[in-house]
């Protein structure tokens, strides 16, 4: 990979409108659960990001950060208990049309998933109806989403078995087996062609490769990524695995306490980290290449989300934490500048002093 300039630009992280060209478009948003008749805590805080047909974005951070909670907000697909509280959701359509998904009347919204964008769920076994065939995953699929159109059971049953076939699973084995006559790497697969069904712009995927084996991982990091070159949708991808990040990714957003606080694309992130956070979190982690070193644990834990630090949320654990950060929140501020999103974001006082995401460079 070549090294970009360094020209840094002092600039905000997106806010305002959509970004022209951008898919997806999140300003602003914040994502709350009830935990009392009058008591919300929110989960996911004044997030911003823009997201381009075809490109590719990891959501990363310690467990309880807020990313899943942020997926699942993306599409509404919260439980009961949780509601985006403010923000918008700006989505451009098939047709071309802007919408936001936070205004979508029901049945709109019941088209627009599936057909506009899909999610695979963290844990196939559990995202899967037990008592139902695969083949019946389908059906109901495509009936419920295809906006009332009626297409018989074969041509939707044709159409599903070139589907599991784009993920290398042989459909005269898989349609008609129950989720659990199946392996987890087949599950997972299966997962993803029914996500696939109805030509997506947008696929978010939660944990893709949790408790698979390494081979198996391999198999469907590897399809993701032909996948999307061969049908150019976009992906926002939840993940604690640096190196699925790492090669899946064109940009990757680092979020701790329910905040996006870094921004970048890949190289940017793995190479150039200018928040404490990011840097700690890849220092982690072992090197595959080059000399063996000790991976260097984090301290202490994240912040409870109802009693958050009044200035940034990362200074009780941060090595380079100065007064001003226990009373100042930072914002993401913009470094560089570039197109279509991938610009270099960072919220942390100190940005400008540290050059520790230059540790593997």
């Amino acid at each position: 990979m070549t090294d970009h300039p360094a020209a840094p630009a002092a600039g905000k992280a997106p806010a305002g409108g959509p970004a022209e060209g951008a898919l997806l478009s999140v300003r602003g948003v914040d994502v709350g659960y009830r935990t009392g008749r009058r008591t919300r805590v929110t989960a996911v805080r004044d997030v911003s990001f823009d997201l381009y047909p075809g490109q590719s974005m990891a959501l990363v951070g310690e467990s309880g950060c807020g990313k899943t909670t942020l997926g699942l907000g993306l599409l509404r697909l919260l439980p009961r208990t949780g509601v985006v509280s403010s923000g918008e959701i700006l989505f451009r359509r098939k047709d071309g049309r802007l919408v936001d998904v936070r205004t979508l009347a029901r049945e709109d919204l019941r088209r627009f998933r599936w057909n506009e964008a899909a999610m695979v769920f963290q844990g196939a076994m559990n995202a899967f109806n037990p008592v139902l065939r695969i083949e019946d995953h389908f059906l109901d699929t495509f009936r419920a989403h295809e906006g009332g159109r009626r297409r018989p059971r074969k041509e939707i049953l044709e159409q599903s078995a070139d589907l599991l076939t784009t993920v290398r699973l042989d459909p005269a084995r898989v349609l008609g087996s129950f989720p659990h006559e199946l392996s987890g790497g087949m599950r997972q697969r299966a997962l993803i062609a029914l996500a696939l069904a109805l030509k997506p712009q947008l696929l978010i995927l939660d944990e893709p490769t949790t408790a698979l084996d390494i081979l198996t991982q391999r198999s469907i990091v590897e399809r993701l990524a032909e996948l999307r070159d061969e049908l150019r949708f976009a992906m926002v991808f939840i993940t604690h695995d640096l190196g699925l990040a790492a090669e899946l990714a064109d940009r990757v957003g680092t979020m701790y306490a329910g905040r996006m606080i870094e921004t970048g694309t890949t190289r940017d992130i793995f190479y150039r980290a200018r928040h404490p956070y990011t840097s700690a979190l890849i220092n982690s982690v072992p090197p595959v290449a080059g000399d063996l070193t000790v991976p260097q644990s984090l301290p202490g834990g994240p912040p409870s989300l109802t009693a958050l630090p009044p200035g940034c949320s990362f200074a009780p654990r941060c090595a380079h934490a100065v007064d001003a950060c226990s009373h100042t929140r930072p914002t993401l501020d913009v470094l560089r500048t570039r197109t279509e999103g991938l610009s270099h974001a960072a919220a942390c006082l100190r940005t400008h002093e540290l050059l520790e995401g230059a540790t593997r460079d």
